[in-house]
């Protein structure tokens, strides 16, 4: 069932993604994924406009160093020509695979015709992507929805379009514009979009589980999966359902320690990509969403959010770690 995947002149031998998600996939977390089994990894989407890459916001997001190959940037926009610029600007950069964003449902993004509004011209979805692939040497791919709303499904006209475009491998979420995150994923359009292309397809949207992985691949025929929302607070999913994929058989949850060692480590790595300030911001986010798998996780992250420095935070994480090791911890 998993079954290496091909991105140009690259290999995916493992072809389980990390979706890219704003303010989450950052370099940090990127890392921590992969060293959890993650075969491939997207960064966060940054603007077409390379005139506002000079914010602090976009030269993290476009921060690649130290990762491994492939590197993939996910841009978005409305304008073909910017969308172009912005393409080789990544590249030149060090990206060596160039993500599309036909998938963002968010308003500020939709409200400029960005993101999963495009889905609406898909006269403008091939200009966009024809001369995205025409101004880079490096593969492009693309993520998008099923559809603009649950009427107006043309998820396979797209997945044809973004073929003939020469695009290299297309994400699916199971869900419309329209839909948001709302609801349930439906993986019907998805098979049918994998049936109408040979190009490579990922489903994504709701696996949170090593079952629900399996489910969708079969019930898809797809040749792999983005994991996003399923990921954060639980790295260690990747490496649960790549074993649960070829073996039929559970793994055990992480010891203690694994998930002590993660979180300190990603911790010490926000603090060291951000600095102090960002990095308490950032610390507190991923912490809340490891805290939702921890005992008294809910507690534990409140007094978390108060604390007002870096040191601090590190040393109450260890200390609450230290007391569940003792069994001074107990699930609420």
């Amino acid at each position: 069932m998993l079954t290496p995947v091909t991105i140009g002149p690259y290999t995916l031998n493992t072809p389980i993604a990390l979706a890219p998600m704003a303010g989450v996939t950052d370099r940090p977390f990127r890392q921590l994924c992969r060293q959890w089994g993650a075969g491939h990894v997207v960064s966060e989407m940054v603007v077409s406009d390379t005139r506002l890459w000079n914010s602090r916001k976009s030269s993290t997001r476009l921060d690649y160093t130290g990762e491994p190959a492939p590197r993939t940037v996910q841009i978005v926009g409305y304008d073909a020509t910017m969308m172009a610029e912005a393409a080789r600007a990544c590249v030149d950069l060090g990206a060596q695979i160039v993500d599309i964003n036909m998938g963002c449902p968010a308003k500020k993004v939709c409200n400029r015709l960005a993101g999963s509004a495009l889905m609406q011209d898909e006269g403008l979805v091939a200009e966009i992507l024809a001369a995205v692939v025409g101004a880079v040497n490096v593969p492009v791919t693309l993520k998008t929805r099923t559809g603009w709303d649950r009427e107006h499904r043309n998820g396979v006209r797209i997945a044809r379009i973004a073929e003939d475009c020469g695009i290299q491998l297309l994400v699916m979420h199971g869900r419309t514009r329209a839909d948001k995150y709302m609801g349930s994923a439906e993986y019907d359009t998805i098979a049918a979009v994998k049936q109408s292309v040979q190009i490579p397809v990922f489903a994504n949207g709701d696996i949170d589980s090593a079952e629900k992985a399996e489910m969708v691949l079969v019930r898809t025929g797809c040749d792999g999966i983005m994991i996003g929302r399923g990921a954060h607070g639980r790295p260690w999913i990747f490496r649960e359902i790549i074993h649960f994929l070829r073996t039929r058989e559970h793994l055990p949850s992480p010891s203690p320690d694994e998930v002590r060692n993660t979180i300190l480590g990603h911790l010490e790595d926000l603090y060291a990509f951000y600095g102090e300030f960002q990095g308490l911001r950032f610390a507190r986010k991923h912490m809340g969403r490891y805290a939702a798998y921890l005992p008294d996780g809910a507690a534990m992250s409140r007094f978390f959010n108060k604390l007002e420095s870096s040191d601090q935070q590190l040393a109450f994480a260890r200390d609450y770690f230290g007391r569940l090791a003792n069994g001074e911890v107990r699930a609420a």
